[in-house]
């Protein structure tokens, strides 16, 4: 007999779906329908809670093929009740958001309450009470199907879960997607890490760890709302690129508020339009040049040879040179920020004078302290001992200056290393120089000696390796008063200033008590692809762990002997009758080539970033901007080429490697060049 559709449990999950829906549907239309004219004083304070309210209804948009959940806990016991007590059960939904009825009695919980915890962490050694665990299967949003894990049963062997299998193997079209149903239990010991704290993780390829990075980002922001709304959050990533791959996941998770850049757009205070050879990038990303900078800046502090007479009607009080001098020495000796020192001046001065006053029988008040504080005498010395400085201009002139910089590195850059940096030709003013990166990341540096930096509650930091010590600084000084998660693996680092160690990149951030993580669990990458790519490890980084992928299907991998761009194209056209993605990833230079043999193919693809949609599915990806994207299949152009296209060939081995670990379910490798000797 075929089971009633009413005791169907797949009709009856489905039935659960429908209604957690609907709910979801009224909650959106109950904050629709709030009439806020009664609750604002002022228009400023309607404009407020009007932003507010519309980026509550887009965080309780219901996304027709994102499932509402994607799992159900049934505990043994209440939570949190005394087990000798016998209290029954209970039965959560798991879902990428919180959803109730219309008694307010949960529907589909949060997967970062703590209720939802042991959907990621229970096993059969340690149940945590949860009698069943089931996953549930989807096809374009429609339930499908579902698995079940009795955790509390001695008698039912541990199994792999074919749902999670399918899920993490699944094609992808479009951006990046989350990974909240299928967060392993080392990846959500991460997630949910506390705020206090900073991480660091590192991952090789396909580990997850950038999507661990932005799943705890979610976390926080769910555990800390009203801490990290106050003072912010902020994603970094390696280049706008990786930035507009990753930038649905939050929404996707009901995070709208966080903000994503790149380093550059940190230190973005004059326009680059230069570049510098590698040497000279590696000289001003040294973490040396901070002190240069600090002794420039402070030389701009003169030690004064004349007192200062106030006028004050009748009266004039003087405050002599060796008393102005010792204000002076005590703030130089504060070390505070030559801003703050700058502003603190002129009341130092003022109060030497009220005391003067006091002492005189007259009974002054911070009324008159402040009136000369801005007495034309005290700012006339205030410019002269302590002048404002502009950071741009002082960078510009350590550039320019061949004394000026000799001065201020000397002991700390050689004559060699001075000369790297400095400019050939002169400049007449900041708008007209050609400054590069590295000089922005000196400009930021100058800045906050001159002004504090804005800190934020939270900084994750993507694909970190790549960072020059001074750029560490540059993101350490916008999260000194909060945490930080730093992403990367080092075996990925392909700037000549890539980090080495991981102590010493948290050093530069100013996060040295960091607690550094390593996932070495393969879940995107096919063996077969890993274990070649694999191959470059000792090369690139001897000491690091391999990572060992955890998928059961090998994937596709193939190495394709070619003489002509069309048989390239050939591959990109098989590997495109499947469903999926494609990348065509090739050395920089190789190119304007490729784009020639597409477009006589009539091949339509996307630049890296862009995003992939059924109709076009394959992006032509330059190997410097390969990393941190994901494809289901990937054709990789002549790796001998990669290599070469880097300064060194170490960077151009490490190159090869993120450029060979893209492909999630299958890789060809063509190649009219021979390829590498490391990968033979």
């Amino acid at each position: 007999m075929s089971t009633p559709p009413a005791q169907d449990p797949l009709s009856r999950e489905r039935a659960h779906l429908g209604s957690s829906r609907a709910a979801l549907r009224a909650m959106r239309e109950d904050v629709e329908n709030l009439d806020i004219t009664d609750v604002t004083a002022n228009w400023v304070n309607a404009a407020v809670l009007q932003h507010q309210i519309d980026e509550r209804i887009k965080a309780l948009a219901d996304l027709s093929h994102t499932p509402l959940f994607f799992g159900r806990l049934d505990y043994l016991h209440a939570p949190g009740a005394d087990k000798a007590e016998g209290a029954e059960g209970e039965r959560f939904y798991i879902g990428r958001r919180h959803v109730h009825d219309a008694e307010g009695d949960p529907m589909v919980i949060d997967w970062r309450a703590p209720v939802s915890q042991p959907f990621y962490r229970a096993s059969k050694k340690d149940p945590m009470d949860v009698g069943l665990r089931r996953r549930f299967g989807y096809t374009s949003g429609d339930l499908t199907a579902y698995e079940d894990e009795h955790l509390s049963d001695p008698s039912e062997a541990a199994a792999t879960s074919k749902l999670l299998q399918q899920e993490i193997e699944r094609p992808r079209v479009g951006p990046m997607r989350d990974i909240v149903a299928t967060i392993q239990p080392e990846q959500d010991e991460i997630v949910r890490a506390g705020l206090g704290g900073s991480v660091c993780v590192q991952g090789g390829p396909g580990t997850g760890k950038t999507a661990v990075g932005l799943h705890r980002v979610a976390y926080l922001l769910y555990a800390h709302r009203e801490r990290l709304a106050r003072t912010g959050t902020l994603v970094i990533g390696p280049n706008k690129s990786f930035l507009h791959y990753i930038e649905q996941v939050l929404p996707a998770l009901g995070e709208l508020e966080v903000k994503q850049a790149t380093v550059d757009d940190l230190v973005a205070h004059v326009e680059v339009c230069g570049t510098d050879d590698a040497t000279a990038a590696v000289v001003k990303g040294d973490a040396r040049m901070a002190e240069v900078l600090r002794r420039a800046v402070r030389s701009h502090v003169t030690l004064p040879t004349e007192g200062v007479v106030v006028v004050r009607g009748s009266r004039r009080w003087r405050v002599p040179a060796y008393e102005l001098e010792t204000i002076v020495g005590e703030l130089l000796d504060r070390d505070i920020r030559y801003g703050a020192a700058r502003e603190a001046l002129p009341q130092r001065i003022a109060h030497a004078v009220l005391v003067q006053m006091e002492r005189s029988g007259e009974a002054p008040d911070d009324r008159v302290q402040d009136a000369v504080a801005r007495n034309t005498a005290v700012k006339a010395a205030v410019k002269a001992i302590w002048p404002p400085v502009d950071p741009a201009k002082l960078v510009l002139r350590l550039l320019t200056d061949a004394d000026f910089l000799a001065v201020h590195a000397d002991g700390i850059l050689d004559e060699d290393e001075q000369k790297e940096i400095l400019w050939s030709k002169p400049v007449r003013s900041v708008k007209s120089a050609k400054w590069s990166p590295a000089d922005a990341v000196l400009i930021d540096e100058a800045t906050d000696l001159v002004q504090r930096t804005h800190s934020l509650g939270h900084v994750v930091l993507d694909e970190a390796q790549d960072l020059s010590p001074m750029q560490y600084r540059a993101v350490g000084r916008r999260c000194t008063t909060g945490s930080a998660t730093v992403l990367g693996d080092l075996a990925q680092g392909t700037t000549p200033w890539a980090t080495r160690s991981w102590d010493e990149a948290l050093a530069h951030l100013g996060k040295g008590e960091a607690v550094i993580e390593e996932l070495t669990a393969g879940f995107r990458v096919p063996t077969d692809v890993i274990a070649y790519a694999s191959r470059l490890l000792p090369h690139i980084a001897p000491g690091l762990t391999p990572v060992a992928s955890v998928r059961e299907n090998p994937g596709f991998f193939e190495v394709r002997p070619t003489t002509v761009d069309e048989q390239v194209v050939d591959a990109c056209e098989e590997l495109l009758r499947n469903e999926g993605s494609v990348g065509l990833i090739a050395a920089d230079a190789r190119i304007p080539a490729l784009t020639e043999a597409l477009a006589a193919a009539g091949l339509t693809y996307l630049g890296p970033g862009e995003e992939t949609t059924a109709q076009t599915r394959l992006t032509l990806v330059p190997a410097s901007l390969a990393k941190g994207l994901e494809y289901d299949y990937v054709v990789l152009d002549e790796p001998q080429a990669v290599v070469d296209g880097e300064p060194d060939e170490r960077t151009g081995l490490r190159r090869l490697y993120v450029a060979l670990t893209r492909a999630v379910s299958g890789l060809t490798v063509t190649h009219a060049a021979p390829l590498p000797q490391q990968l033979a």
